[in-house]
């Protein structure tokens, strides 16, 4: 067996998957959270490493490599990637791109390293199926040199599960994948959409930073890049205070006080006005990229869509496809309305268009990619 151990690293908290690569199965997972707090009783990320090794215990036999997510690998990191200490340096220096999450990868790879001496540890990056961005879609139309003095393009997130969930949907369709037209929707606490064609993402709404695009748990998505400034002038607000706003105290929070939409339609039916609004954004947003998309393919074979909000939260799907039959997108409520956790179509027969809803496997994804660097190596 290949199995390898997947690390996911976050500012407060640590998840952890073993995995092995040829079978699919997830030995054992589990996550380690409020790291730091006072009272969350985790003093730091080598206190939650150890807890994860704790609760592994036998399930860490026969580890061949320790698999790391990266969110920003920049414009020279696309490929998984042994972990060195240049490495490390690289994923460093990136970390104003990604502030909210390259700097806790770090501090999990660093205390694996540590642990794990004897393992090869390898970097996927989320940026890394989007590197090979068609240039009008990852290009921002700023001067020319500045972009390419400091590397700024648009980068896209999510690649592992945009990537892993277009291969998915091609498998549960028994079709070719460089013959679909695919729209993925990774609804999650962040947010992203992506184009695919013939296996190759050709658009995403994610750019330089995990920031751009759909509305999401705590981000703002799209806004007026005035805003910036304005606040700043007239506000008075630091370039840190407004840039932690958007990223920390936007987005569903910042509407409407949640981001767990469960608590949002619980609000919604109570009357409050403000998780209404929240949600209208949101789903205004999403029906604007998937509006779009649709017109960059011309049509699209399938939409799929994936993680914690896109897999279950029927009303969701619903609202974001209402409306579009003319678009060649027909939804079945009944099947929408399935909560299977599992692979499934929602569109009716009738529809030129199929919506499917696909769980995404990152842990997996990664897994594979690692096993997949080692044994080109051998």
């Amino acid at each position: 067996m290949n199995r390898v151990l997947v690390v996911n690293s976050g500012s407060s908290s640590l998840k952890y998957a073993v995995v092995d690569a040829d079978s699919g199965d997830t030995i054992a997972d589990g996550i380690v959270e409020r790291i730091g707090e006072e009272d969350g009783g985790v003093p730091d990320h080598a206190a939650a490493l150890q807890a994860a090794f704790d609760e592994l215990d036998d399930d860490m036999t026969g580890l061949v490599a320790v698999g790391h997510r990266v969110v920003h690998g920049g414009p020279d990191l696309y490929e998984p990637t042994l972990v060195d200490d240049a490495v490390v340096a690289r994923i460093d220096e990136l970390s104003p791109l990604a502030p909210l999450h390259n700097p806790p990868a770090l501090l999990g790879i660093e205390v694996a390293r540590r642990a794990l001496p004897d393992l090869p540890h390898i970097a996927v990056f989320d940026t890394a199926f989007f590197h090979d961005l068609p240039p009008a879609a990852a290009t921002y139309a700023i001067d020319r040199d500045l972009a390419a003095k400091w590397g700024i393009r648009r980068y896209g997130f999510h690649g592992t599960s945009h990537q892993y969930v277009s291969e998915q949907a091609a498998e549960f369709l028994g079709a070719p994948l460089d013959s679909l037209r695919q729209i993925v929707l990774h609804l999650g606490n962040g947010a992203s959409a992506s184009v695919i064609v013939g296996g190759r993402p050709v658009e995403t709404s994610m750019g330089l930073t995990p920031m751009e695009g759909l509305v999401m748990g705590t981000r703002s998505g799209d806004l007026d890049p005035g805003i910036y400034a304005y606040l700043w002038r007239t506000a008075k607000m630091s370039v840190d205070d407004i840039e932690s706003m958007l990223n920390r105290r936007s987005g569903m929070l910042g509407l409407g006080g949640h981001i767990d939409f469960r608590v949002v339609h619980r609000q919604i039916a109570s009357g409050d006005a403000a998780a209404q609004l929240a949600y209208d954004v949101y789903i205004h947003r999403l029906r604007k990229y998937i509006g779009a998309y649709l017109a960059v393919l011309g049509t699209a074979d399938v939409i799929t869509f994936t993680a914690g909000v896109g897999e279950n939260d029927a009303a969701v799907r619903r609202d974001a496809l209402s409306g579009m039959t003319a678009l060649g997108v027909e939804l079945d409520e009944q099947l929408n309305a399935d909560p299977r956790r599992e692979a499934r179509r929602i569109s009716t027969d009738d529809s030129a268009t199929t919506v499917l809803v696909i769980p995404t496997d990152e842990e997996l994804a990664i897994a594979r990619a690692c096993v997949s660097l080692l044994t080109n190596r051998s």
